[in-house]
């Protein structure tokens, strides 16, 4: 997992090679005026999910991984916290090939940690994540999926 502030996504450009197309998209678009929805880079290795998201308590949020992609999530209207638990310390639960994740139930993160708006949180396949956890009603953000 790697927190940090957006502006230094270009410093982690050598860690995937799809990161680099992330900075130039971000360089040539507004985040905040796109449309809700998917937007594709690069075909289904990289694309940003624009959305508006229920804010939920620690409790109601849900721990989630992914084996093929890595989440680059950037709340845009305010404060977002998010759950952390290592993959490994999870159980092996029924993996969605399809939409690849595996979801935890009721399962509790045991860390979290809060965005600003311009700041990011990058999650690897090794990093189980509980999103949107939030006092709003609703947060609007982006979600880059790029190919691991």
């Amino acid at each position: 997992m790697i927190i940090d502030s957006l502006e230094n996504l270009e410093k982690y450009a050598g860690v995937n090679p799809l990161f680099a197309k992330v900075v130039e998209f971000i360089k040539a678009n507004d985040l905040n005026k796109l449309e809700n929805g998917k937007h594709f880079i690069q075909d289904k290795d990289l694309f940003v999910n624009i959305q508006d998201a229920r804010g939920r308590s620690a409790e109601e949020a849900t721990l989630e991984t992914h084996i093929n992609m890595i989440d680059i999530q950037i709340p845009l209207s305010g404060d977002e916290t998010f759950g952390y638990t290592p993959t490994e310390q999870l159980p092996k639960l029924e993996y969605n090939a399809e939409k690849d994740i595996t979801k935890y139930g009721d399962l509790k993160a045991k860390s979290y940690i809060t965005l600003q708006p311009g700041m990011m949180a990058i999650f690897f396949p090794q990093d189980g994540h509980a999103p949107c956890i939030s006092t709003e009603e609703t947060i609007h953000k982006a979600i880059f999926k790029v190919k691991a």
